[in-house]
C-alpha cells in the first residue's frame, strides 16, 4: 500500500506545494519563508517520521497570516488523500510532550468529523518575529480538510517557543500513531463502515 499524495493549492494570497510520504523517515525539505514555522513542520516530518516537501510563496509583505493558515489547509489535504479509504489504521492517537516546563497534551481522531480544540492559553505574542496566535490558524485549516479531530491542551508552561514546540511534537507522536496500520484491523475501524 503506498501511502503518499502531492497538494498544490494556489490563490490570489499564496501558492503551497506538497509531497508527503506517510510511511517514510522523517525526511524533510521545508521552505515557506517563515523560518520559525519551517522550523514547526520539521517536527511534525521529524518525529511523525513522515517524509515531507513543502514549498510555500505568499503575501509575507502583509503578514504571514495566509501562508500559515494555507499550509495548514493543504497539508491537511495531503494527509487525507495518502490516507485513501483508512483501512487498517489505528485512527486514534495521543501524545503527552514535554519541552523543558511546558506540557503539552493532545488527542486526535482521524475521524472524517474536523474539530479543533485549542486550550493554550498564554500562547499570544512574538516568538521572534512570528505571530504565536497563528499556530491556532494552522491547525484550524489542517483539521478542515483532513476531517481529523484534534484536542491540544497545555498542562503548564509560560515560555512560548517551548510551548509551541511541544504542541508540534506531540501533534507528530499522535498522528503517527494514529496512521499506523494494524494488521489485526480489517477495514475501516468504524462501526459505521467508513470514516
Amino acid at each position: 500500500m503506498v501511502r503518499k499524495a502531492g497538494i498544490n493549492r494556489t490563490t490570489k494570497e499564496t501558492r503551497i506545494d506538497i509531497q508527503l510520504d506517510i510511511d517514510g523517515q522523517g525526511n524533510h525539505q521545508i521552505a515557506t519563508g517563515v523560518p520559525y514555522f519551517d522550523h514547526m513542520l520539521a517536527q511534525i516530518a521529524q518525529h511523525g517520521l513522515f517524509d515531507l516537501q513543502i514549498e510555500g510563496r505568499g503575501d509575507l509583505e502583509i503578514d504571514y497570516h495566509h501562508t500559515v493558515e494555507d499550509v495548514g489547509i493543504a497539508l491537511g489535504q495531503a494527509f487525507q488523500q495518502a490516507l485513501g479509504n483508512k483501512e487498517g489504521i489505528e485512527r486514534f492517537g495521543q501524545a503527552t510532550v514535554p519541552l523543558n516546563e511546558a506540557l503539552i497534551s493532545l488527542v486526535l481522531d482521524i475521524s472524517g468529523r474536523p474539530f479543533l480544540a485549542f486550550n493554550v492559553p498564554g500562547l499570544r505574542g512574538k516568538i521572534g518575529n512570528f505571530d504565536a496566535e497563528l499556530i491556532r490558524e494552522f491547525f484550524q485549516g489542517f483539521v478542515s480538510t483532513s476531517g481529523i479531530t484534534l484536542h491540544i491542551n497545555l498542562q503548564y508552561g509560560n515560555n512560548l517557543h517551548h510551548m509551541a514546540e511541544a504542541i508540534f511534537k506531540a501533534f507528530a507522536w499522535a498522528l503517527r500513531q494514529a496512521v499506523t496500520i494494524n494488521q489485526r484491523i480489517k477495514g475501516v475501524p468504524s462501526t459505521k463502515g467508513e470514516l
